[in-house]
């Protein structure tokens, strides 16, 4: 067998990270529905012909640590049944961890007839035939939620399989976009193909193997050497979501972090059972989730392969929210995962201070809207909103940035929004005074207000209002998300979380995300910082005195004479 010497590995790393941009690129362009070609709510990775991890797109990061099982699944249910231009697709929330929006496709890749790989594409289908169309807000099992389905082969050979299509046609709302999107993921696997076996002509699959292998190891001893690095020990942290959707009650999140050595052991014991409520997830997207925390604090410069996460161990209780099992409805499962990411960030935090930082909003917030009764011209919109994440030791958190969850997923511009749904997009601004006060205040929550231009349906989904983005080293909390619903005739109403419902052609929802906490005492931030805040809308004249015990006078200047002494940091 040929060995891949240092610079044909490289090459190799760097070739699969582009091969799978190029995949990306085909299903965002191919794609017909916009909360995947610009929303890019998807995902696209080149695995190995086990389906091991190679290269990984930009675009949903969470989905990215969880495709390689779905793979493995495929695998174990076909095993050498596979041929050239087969095509498989599954979407079982027990077994990839998600909702049953997000359909993960997956084809075998040959080269020469021998198969070399796997190309894979989770994407976010719009209406998958649930009790309401786009995301339902108000299921309570899985079988409310849509079709359901585990490994299934739907075209064999490069021809697809007729009676799949049509059960995937008679299950949804939108069967042109539907397909469209289907073919966007094939398409994205398609050009995986084609790349890799422009590589393998050159370098032969031996070499490629030997390369990936290298790929592997070397990744597997630098996770290993950061994990040595860290202060051993256990680190406990929880927090409270603010309910199920269906009941008040808050739900708790439970996480401990044991660094022993070059083993890290993350425990959700104590956190809370399966709940009636929609927001249960699976073990496998909840594991991906701590994947991703810890690659935002270990090695984040390094993509991740087949050879990460050697060095740790997830326990997740069989009773526990985070592990779902039939029949516990799942469609906002991602609602616990951004609280989760914020407590395991904040655990590693006191293992290496140095990279410590406050909390973030966490929550997608969503806001959707549609209208369904209008044939070929039916409409959904379903997209997070962006918000404020924490401050560190050095810096200020970030303002109207997507949450940890979804990584690339953006908002759609107010431009296409308008132009492809009559709602008309009338403020999109930062919201003042939502960053968490500190040495380093946190970034700032975004207000984002939609008027109905026409009769149709709204939904809501937003989360930490209970637990908002904690502060570090005498930092304060960011605030916490607020909904504003405007009657034409008058009437307000202000629901965090709310299933669809009707409204009238002239209705107003602002939406207000929530902040990031902040770091540091905010007495030791300088004047002239908190000064510029203020001029900038970020922090009211009003916060800048009770906050910051900087007093603005009328004429937008320092009143030193009447401030407050400045605390040492």
């Amino acid at each position: 067998m040929k060995t891949a010497d240092p610079i044909t590995t490289e090459v190799v790393r760097n070739f699969v990270i582009a091969c799978a941009q190029d995949m990306n690129a085909a299903l965002w362009r191919s794609a017909y529905s916009a909360v995947i070609y610009e929303g890019r709510d998807s995902a696209v990775v080149l695995l190995d012909e086990k389906g091991n991890m190679l290269g990984q797109s930009t675009g949903v990061p969470l989905f990215v640590g969880a495709i390689d099982a779905c793979v493995k699944l495929v695998l174990a249910r076909y095993g050498t049944d596979m041929a050239q231009g087969d095509i498989f697709i599954l979407n079982d929330s027990y077994l990839q961890g998600t909702h049953l929006h997000d359909v993960t496709a997956v084809g075998p890749l040959f080269h020469q007839g021998e198969l070399v790989g796997f190309g894979a594409a989770r994407a976010h289908w719009q209406d998958i035939g649930a009790i309401d169309p786009g995301s339902t807000m108000g299921s309570t099992s899985i079988f409310h939620e849509g079709i359901r389905l585990g490994p299934t082969r739907i075209v064999k050979e490069g021809k697809p399989i007729p009676e799949w299509y049509d059960l995937l046609t008679r299950n949804t709302r939108l069967k042109t976009m539907t397909l469209g999107d289907l073919n966007a993921q094939i398409s994205a696997i398609r050009t995986g193909e084609k790349r890799l076996s422009g590589l393998l002509d050159r370098i032969g699959v031996d070499t490629y193997r030997s390369a990936c292998a290298n790929i592997f190891e070397q990744a597997r001893i630098l996770d290993i050497e950061a994990i040595r690095q860290l202060k051993d020990g256990t680190y406990y942290r929880e927090g409270f979501l603010d309910d199920d959707g269906v009941t008040t009650d808050a739900v708790k999140i439970a996480l401990t972090l044991t660094i022993a050595g070059e083993k890290m052991i993350i425990d959700l014991a104590g956190t809370s059972g399966p709940v009636q409520g929609s927001i249960n997830c699976g073990a496998v997207q909840t594991e991906s989730l701590l994947r991703l925390a810890y690659k935002t604090m270990i090695n984040p410069d390094r993509a991740i392969t087949g050879g990460s996460f050697s060095t740790m161990e997830v326990r997740i209780p069989d009773n526990c929210l985070l592990n779902a099992r039939e029949p516990a409805a799942c469609e906002w499962y991602f609602t616990g995962l951004g609280l989760l990411g914020d407590l395991m960030i904040s655990c590693l935090g006191e293992a290496m201070p140095e990279k410590a930082t406050a909390a973030h909003y966490g929550d997608s917030m969503v806001a959707a809207f549609f209208q369904m009764d209008k044939g070929e011209d039916s409409w959904i919109s379903v997209e997070p909103t962006a918000g404020g994440w924490g401050g560190t030791n050095g810096g200020d958190g970030e303002s109207a940035l997507i949450n940890l969850v979804n990584g690339g997923f953006r908002n759609i511009p107010a431009e296409v929004y308008e132009t492809k749904f009559p709602v008309r997009v009338e403020e999109f601004s930062l919201r003042r005074d939502s960053g968490g006060a500190g040495r380093w205040r946190g970034g700032c929550g975004v207000t984002r207000t939609y008027l109905l231009l026409e009769d149709c349906y709204g939904a809501l989904w937003f989360e930490r209002a209970r637990t908002p983005a904690w502060g570090l080293a005498g930092g304060q909390s960011g605030a916490g998300p607020v909904n504003d619903i405007l009657a034409p005739a008058g009437e307000a109403e202000h629901p965090l979380k709310m299933r669809a419902r009707a409204f009238r052609k002239g209705t107003r929802i602002v939406t207000r995300t929530g902040g990031g906490g902040g770091y540091g005492d905010p007495l030791a931030r300088p004047v002239g910082e908190v000064l510029d805040d203020v001029r900038a809308g970020l922090v009211s004249v009003e916060r800048a005195w009770s906050d910051y015990g900087v007093r603005i006078a009328p004429d937008m200047s320092v009143d030193l004479a009447a401030s407050r002494p400045r605390a040492a940091m």
